[in-house]
């Protein structure tokens, strides 16, 4: 699940409202603007995908399996395996599916587990490179101003939102990665300058930077070995739970003629509990929707023939089909490398699974 960077956007609030500002006299009360929390928890969660990318290269160990591996000289046991079967710098897809990767068709033989322990894997230094840039850019901000615990289960949720979608979706390769985690967090941000629309500066612009920024990385998404619906379900997911726990509750001013204005003891608006009420409900609805779904084992590209294009659209310059071809009869398997013309059959015991034919496709096409 690899996406660009997200940077940061700095909104101001106001400390007062504009009514109460006109007076000319002596300026009125300030209010104080809400008390920084300290950031620990976003600054954890990197210092744990990056621990466990390690892990992962250690647990790969190249050089045991491969004569290709990419800087074996310098790395040595952390050497990055060959470009063919993993072009992003990192290691195989046996040992991510060893570590948690998700593979729909092991969800649905019960290791429903992978849904969580994907978003906490990577696949190549470029992956966590950017995902970590936009974590630290984006969530130590959110984390300031709503403290630990809620922008920790807003993280928790969407990456469990991203991975659900993406498992009724994608089924011919593996997902990895804290994007759908990081989409959440741009979709709470979006959600949070909705509801308290009416304490920033600045609003339009802000809301349209943001909307920009967002679209530019669902964009990114349409390139083939991205899982856009990862980004989508963490986005949708996270748009959501900033309405239930980001809303702000608003200040209402009395200012008699001739006096400065009061303030009076902060409250959520009538707005902001329909919307924390319709989240909810949204919530429950595509939670319980997408578990039925799972624990059916249906697939979302039967009842949606147009989806796919949301994750991947075919261009001149790249193709959104497999690297290899192949036709499977009994125990059989006929595999034919996209790329150089290359055929071979295979004879698997059981008929192999997802991660022995992308080994053999690696393979055929080195």
């Amino acid at each position: 699940m690899v996406r660009k960077d997200s940077p940061e956007i700095e909104i101001n609030v106001h400390s007062t409202p504009a009514a109460a500002a006109q007076s000319s006299s002596q300026p009125p009360n300030q209010i104080n603007a809400p008390e920084e929390w300290f950031p620990w928890l976003v600054p954890t969660i990197f210092i744990i995908n990056v621990a466990l990318f390690i892990l992962s290269m250690y647990i790969n160990n190249c050089p045991a399996h491969s004569r290709s591996c990419v800087g074996i000289q310098s790395l040595h046991r952390f050497a990055f395996e060959n470009i063919h079967e993993n072009p992003l710098l990192g290691p195989s897809t046996s040992t991510l599916l060893q570590m948690g990767a998700l593979d729909a068709n092991k969800v649905f033989q019960g290791q429903r587990w992978r849904i969580f322990t994907c978003m906490w894997l990577h696949a190549g230094v470029f992956h966590i490179f950017t995902n970590m840039l936009s974590l630290l850019s984006v969530g130590i901000r959110l984390e300031q101003e709503f403290g630990f615990a809620r922008i920790g289960l807003l993280y928790i949720v969407s990456g469990i939102g991203g991975s659900l979608l993406s498992s009724l979706f994608i089924r011919k390769t593996i997902s990895v990665g804290a994007s759908g985690a990081l989409f959440g967090l741009l979709g709470a941000m979006l959600s949070e300058l909705l509801t308290n629309w009416a304490i920033y500066a600045n609003k339009v612009a802000a809301l349209v930077m943001l909307v920009l920024m967002i679209l530019m990385n669902l964009l990114v998404g349409i390139l083939p070995h991205v899982d856009n619906f990862a980004h989508i379900g963490g986005f949708i997911t996270g748009f959501f739970l900033g309405f239930i726990l980001l809303a702000r509750p608003q200040l209402d001013w009395i200012v008699p003629p001739g006096y400065y204005g009061h303030p009076m003891k902060p409250q959520y608006k009538l707005y902001q509990y329909v919307l924390i009420v319709l989240s909810v409900i949204a919530l429950i609805v595509i939670f319980t929707t997408g578990f039925v779904f799972l624990y059916r084992k249906i697939d979302g590209n039967n009842y949606c023939s147009w989806c796919h294009y949301l994750s991947c659209v075919p261009t001149p310059l790249w193709s959104c089909d497999p690297q290899c071809n192949s036709i499977q009869t009994g125990n059989q398997l006929n595999l034919t490398c996209l790329n150089n013309g290359k055929s071979k059959l295979y004879i698997l015991p059981n008929g192999g699974d997802l991660d022995t034919r992308q080994k053999l496709c690696s393979l055929l096409c080195i």
